[in-house]
């Protein structure tokens, strides 16, 4: 046996859902540029768990579905008071969504009707979940959600208690059908890993939030932010980047190990920074990251991944830094359930192999003897 360090160019299922072949991003093989342009996210769930785009009778069902489950319990909203007010997010909503499954009667239901209804309530309250967090921390009660609208309105309109402006809203929901799914990342592995050991969907879905909440995952868009905040002006930006280059700090929002020639989502994202920096009549996050790319470009070749102009997305929607990775949660959540139906379907239990490289023909000593 061969180990190889991170699983690199290891195959370790065979899927369905989405694909990167040759740098370009599919969901069940529609380019994303496709999906981006045209597909609203709700359009992209339905694609992802049914393998077809929907018609409007079907949108419509999945919709009403959405709305019927969006509420969560009284019981996890008393517990999320209780968590500390500088609660890291990712950790506040490991801990929600695992609850979650104390109260769902077909929590431990593995049939596949049970099991399509539960991504369907977790699709629906994941959001509810980011935004009464978000709200409870800052001293104000969790506002209910509305009933006939988006993924991405709610919310916003949950986030802020206030109708959010139509622009907003086609970003988020952009932004959601850009971070749906990306083949087997590492919190979509974690989610099949642990529904491999016929674990139910709940638990699964904890442990994808587990590996997304990483800073080389999810937590990369945030880290994008802290560092703009860092560099703090346009002026800053090449004596920042050149310093960081000089003692080998990570850029972080740079590079992906599957695409050589850039991510196919960044594009999407730049596009929208730039649009909603023109709408605020603040273009300095832009221009900010603009200039980073250049440099780090043309002085180490790497390209910006989804999570380098998603910092400035939705730092210019007005959203709290802390909430990037939930939101990436959010979006997430419908390509982790998708994966894990699939792996329901044609179980194995995923279970591979060490290289060891320790030592050999080692003997017990007495402890008297140490």
């Amino acid at each position: 046996m061969t180990a190889t360090k991170g699983l690199e160019g290891i195959v370790a299922a065979s899927s369905s859902i989405s694909s990167i072949i040759d740098g370009v991003l599919t969901y069940r093989g529609i380019n994303i540029d496709d999906l981006a342009q045209n597909a609203s996210f709700e359009e992209v769930i339905y694609l992802l768990w049914y393998g077809k785009l929907p018609n409007r009778q079907e949108l419509a069902g999945l919709k009403a579905k959405l709305d019927e489950y969006a509420s969560i319990p009284n019981e996890v909203i008393e517990q999320i008071k209780t968590f500390p007010k500088g609660a890291n997010s990712m950790a506040a909503l490991r801990t929600a969504i695992s609850s979650l499954g104390l109260y769902d009667e077909s929590a431990n239901d593995m049939s596949p009707e049970a099991n399509l209804q539960k991504a369907i309530k977790l699709q629906a309250k994941l959001p509810t979940i980011v935004a009464a967090f978000s709200r409870i921390r800052n001293g104000e009660e969790p506002v209910a959600p509305k009933k006939g609208v988006s993924i991405a309105y709610n919310f916003l309109y949950m986030l802020d208690g206030a109708e959010p402006a139509e622009v907003a809203v086609k970003a988020l929901d952009q932004a959601l059908v850009l971070h749906a799914d990306h083949e087997l990342n590492a919190s979509t592995f974690a989610a099949r890993v642990t529904v491999g050991t016929l674990s139910d969907i709940y638990s699964g879905v904890t442990s994808a939030i587990g590996a997304l909440k990483g800073p080389l995952h999810g937590g990369a868009n945030e880290a994008v932010m802290v560092m703009l905040e860092q560099i703090g002006s346009l002026a800053n930006v090449e004596s920042w980047i050149g310093e960081a280059l000089a003692t080998k700090q990570k850029i972080m929002g740079f590079g992906h190990r599957v695409y050589k020639n850039g991510d196919p989502r960044a594009k999407h994202l730049q596009k929208m920074s730039r649009e909603l920096g023109k709408l605020k009549g603040n273009m300095e996050l832009y221009d900010m990251s603009v200039k980073i790319e250049e440099i780090v470009t043309g002085q180490k070749g790497l390209k910006p991944n989804v999570d380098f102009y998603s910092a400035s997305v939705y730092t210019n929607l007005g959203i709290p830094r802390d909430l990037f990775t939930p939101i990436f949660a959010i979006s997430r959540v419908s390509g982790w359930t998708a994966h894990i139906l699939e792996q329901y379907q044609d179980n194995r239990l995923i279970r591979p192999r060490a290289d060891y490289v320790g030592p050999v023909n080692a003997k017990y000593v007495p402890i008297d003897e140490r």
